[in-house]
C-alpha cells in the first residue's frame, strides 16, 4: 500500500497540519488499516519535500490524537484510531461539563453554549 499524500505550500495551511488532516482522515476512514506502518520521519520527509522536523510534529500531533502510536524502534503504527477519538471527544466534554457546572451554569445553558461551540467549529 503506498500512503497517497499531497502537501500544498500555497494552501494557507501549515504544512504539519495538511498532513496530519490527511493521515488522520485516511486511518478513520479506514483507508489506512489499524496496524499499518507509517514511513519513518526522515523518509517520508524526503519523499514529501519536507523538513523531518514537519513530519515528526505531524507525527506527534497524530500520536496525541491517537490516531498513530509510536512502538520504539519498531516504527509507528495506525492505532485504533476510532476508539481513540471518542474517548478523547468524551473526556473533554465530560471536561467541559464539569466546569460548566463548577461555574454555576445551568444545564440548559451549558448545553447551548456547547451546541453553539460544534456549530461554529463544524461550518467552517
Amino acid at each position: 500500500m503506498t500512503l497517497k499524500i499531497a502537501v500544498d505550500p500555497d494552501s494557507g495551511t501549515a504544512p504539519y497540519e495538511q498532513l496530519r488532516t490527511q493521515i488522520s482522515e485516511l486511518a478513520r476512514s479506514g483507508a489506512l488499516p489499524v496496524g499499518y506502518r507509517l514511513p519513518t520521519v526522515r523518509g517520508f520527509a524526503e519523499e514529501l519535500g519536507l523538513a523531518a522536523n514537519t513530519v515528526a510534529k505531524a507525527y506527534r500531533a497524530l500520536e496525541a490524537d491517537g490516531v498513530i502510536e509510536t512502538r520504539g524502534r519498531n516504527g509507528t503504527f495506525v492505532a485504533a484510531a476510532g476508539d481513540a477519538a471518542e474517548r478523547h471527544a468524551a473526556s473533554a466534554a465530560r471536561e467541559y461539563a464539569e466546569q460548566a457546572r463548577r461555574l454555576g451554569m445551568s444545564r440548559a445553558r451549558a448545553t447551548e453554549l456547547a451546541q453553539d461551540a460544534v456549530r461554529a467549529v463544524y461550518a467552517g
